[in-house]
């Protein structure tokens, strides 16, 4: 009997290895905006975000991109930010999301991540 036919499959491996995860752009938006520390990941940014209505934005996905590492992924997803800003105003802990946005770009640039 064919193994295709039994329905089992080897996916890739999506470990990520954090102890050799490149996170100086993680420190960079920390020193850039210190509320990025108070972000509990509660969810209240990508629920109101006007972008995410349109596109497959959401701040929770680039929050745990910039966490791990993830400088390509990170880099495609906070293209699509239009800066509106709702995201800042319902955020209970008060982080300045449009601040980490731009934190982020501008750690791109510093470190040279942008052009890739």
């Amino acid at each position: 009997m064919k193994k295709d036919k039994w329905g089992y499959g080897i996916h890739p491996d999506r470990q990520i290895d954090l102890d050799n995860a490149n996170l100086s752009l993680l420190e960079l938006v920390r020193q850039s905006e210190p509320s990025y520390n108070l972000c509990i990941a509660c969810g209240s940014c990508a629920a109101t975000c006007t972008a995410g209505n349109l596109t497959t934005i959401s701040l929770r996905r680039i929050n745990i991109y910039l966490q791990r590492g993830m400088i390509k992924e990170l880099r495609e997803e906070i293209r699509r930010c239009m800066l509106c800003g709702k995201c800042y105003l319902a955020c209970p802990r008060g982080v300045n999301t449009r601040h980490v946005i731009i934190a982020i770009h501008e750690a791109l640039k510093a470190t040279g991540y942008e052009e890739l």
